[in-house]
């Protein structure tokens, strides 16, 4: 057992974009065609996570000229380049299967505004006179 666990461990990748469900992403992902090698870019919504450790998948809905089109493609496939955070999301569910059928407007995620926190703000150094000169 301890061994599957190795060979899994070293089959992960480490180094993806950290997204989540309702972000909008780009995927890179490496297309063969014969002997030539390309990356295609799939652009769209994040709208569920599946698995666990080195099976995880997830699943990518856009709309190519009204009509709907999902893909699912597993996380750590040495097939995909990277994947590039286009608009964090602003979310309640682990899944949202409900996009499917919304339509236009009805269908866009809020976006998730991550305010930057102000740097501490330092005291300007305290001044004491002595007594005796006050």
């Amino acid at each position: 057992m301890n061994e599957i666990r190795a060979i899994e461990n070293s089959q992960m990748k480490t180094e993806l974009g950290d997204f989540k469900v309702g972000d909008t992403v780009k995927v890179h992902f490496k297309i063969v065609e014969g002997k030539n090698e390309r990356i295609q870019v799939y652009e769209g919504l994040v709208i569920a996570f599946k698995n666990s450790r080195s099976t995880r998948t997830f699943t990518v809905r856009k709309n190519s000229y009204g009509v709907g089109v999902e893909r699912v493609f597993p996380l750590h496939s040495p097939r995909i380049a990277r994947v590039e955070l286009v608009r964090p999301g602003k979310v309640r569910r682990a899944k949202l299967y409900y996009i499917r059928d919304k339509i236009g407007k009805a269908a866009k995620i809020k976006e998730l505004i991550v305010r930057k926190r102000p740097a501490a703000k330092t005291a300007p150094p305290v001044q004491t006179t002595p007594p005796d000169q006050a």
